[in-house]
């Protein structure tokens, strides 16, 4: 239902929308890479407008869902040493015998159960 509605909304305007850009966008303009001879058939590309606006936002997309890949690098790693810390936990959980019903506090046995978990970094 949501995607549905997603498609309704969301994808039918913008659609109509780049359809429209494209129509009105459709002469032929030259895209040159050479500044100091423009006239240069080698370096030069001639095709419709619409299609240089559809790369240039292509290519944005591109570049800004990379850095923001990028920038959020530190929260994927912290994520994944989170993820180790508590495996860890699990198995060192999955060890102790079940007997006793909760934490044991004051005995050596406590003790040396604490001792084998690791410790929580922030």
């Amino acid at each position: 239902m949501l995607n549905r509605f997603m498609l309704i909304v969301v994808f039918v305007p913008l659609a109509i929308i780049l359809i429209a850009l494209a129509v009105a966008n459709r002469e032929l303009v030259a895209f040159t890479l050479d500044p100091f001879n423009p006239g240069n058939p080698k370096l030069t590309l001639t095709l419709p407008l619409f299609i240089f606006l559809f790369l240039a936002l292509a290519i944005g997309m591109i570049v800004g869902s990379l850095a923001t890949w990028v920038k959020q690098g530190r929260y994927r790693k912290l994520a994944r040493q989170r993820g180790v810390e508590a495996e860890n936990l699990r198995q060192a959980i999955s060890r102790t015998p079940s007997a006793t019903p909760g934490p044991i506090q004051g005995s050596a046995q406590g003790s040396a159960q604490g001792s084998a978990l690791p410790k929580p970094t922030n």
